[in-house]
């Protein structure tokens, strides 16, 4: 079972590294562009490239965005050992 979870959550990793990477730099941009330096068209900008609007994908990406992010913390957090039993010896490895 974990080794399904680390391959799931590998892939959903993959997939996701682009886009949580432009939204993390894109929500840091918007916050140094607006609030620091108070330039309102670059903060503009910025929030337009965080939620994709610039490509008209305002309504879905930051749904998929979410979807992806539950879908790595739910994989994440089942190879932890919060959910084993107390009893459970087995290694992470499935042995």
């Amino acid at each position: 079972m974990i080794r399904s979870f680390r391959r799931y959550h590998r892939q959903i990793g993959i997939v996701l590294c682009l886009p949580l990477f432009l939204t993390v730099l894109s929500g840091m941009g918007y916050t140094i562009a607006d609030e620091l330096l108070h330039q309102d068209k670059l903060g503009e900008f910025f929030l337009r490239l965080h939620t994709l609007e610039i490509l008209h994908l305002g309504e879905i990406y930051p749904l998929l965005n979410g979807l992806g992010s539950i879908g790595l913390l739910i994989t994440g957090l089942s190879m932890t050992s919060l959910f084993r039993k107390r009893g459970d010896t087995k290694t992470l490895d499935g042995s």
